[in-house]
């Protein structure tokens, strides 16, 4: 059963460090997606899924499958950036995110990101297990 909209958004703060910036102290374009694969880890960590333990005790794991971002303004360094997380859609083996990186408020990228369940073994396309699908439905019934 697909979930439209789930309520539950996650918050969290990265540092612009000298390492993801060019010689102009501007932000590597692909800097970005390591910023949102950390608010989707962090993301799942709130609800109780360490996907360490996931891969062991289920064999599972998520892989992203398609990306589409938005850059609006470059991120410096030593800038603080806020990455916002929110589920839009979870299919029997998909979840669907946007996300969005800001400063101070200002809307900087933002991203529609599709990641896919499977199977850590062959990594082929697997239904998300039902213990995760228990913790997902739970944020949708706040």
């Amino acid at each position: 059963m697909p979930i439209e909209h789930p309520p539950f958004k996650h918050h969290m703060n990265v540092r612009v460090y000298y390492e993801d910036t060019d010689m102009g102290g501007v932000v590597f374009y692909a800097n970005y997606l390591k910023y949102m694969e950390r608010g989707r880890t962090e993301w799942l960590r709130t609800l109780g899924v360490n996907q360490s333990a996931l891969a062991a005790s289920e064999q599972r794991g998520f892989m992203v499958v398609r990306v589409d971002v938005r850059y609006i303004s470059p991120a410096r360094l030593d800038d603080l950036l806020q990455i916002e997380s929110e589920v839009t859609r979870m299919g029997r083996a998909s979840l669907h995110f946007t996300q969005s990186v800001s400063r101070n408020g200002e809307l900087i990228a933002q991203s529609n990101i599709q990641v896919c369940c499977v199977e850590t073994v062959n990594m082929r396309v697997a239904a998300i297990p039902e213990s995760v699908r228990i913790k997902l439905a739970a944020i949708t019934q706040e």
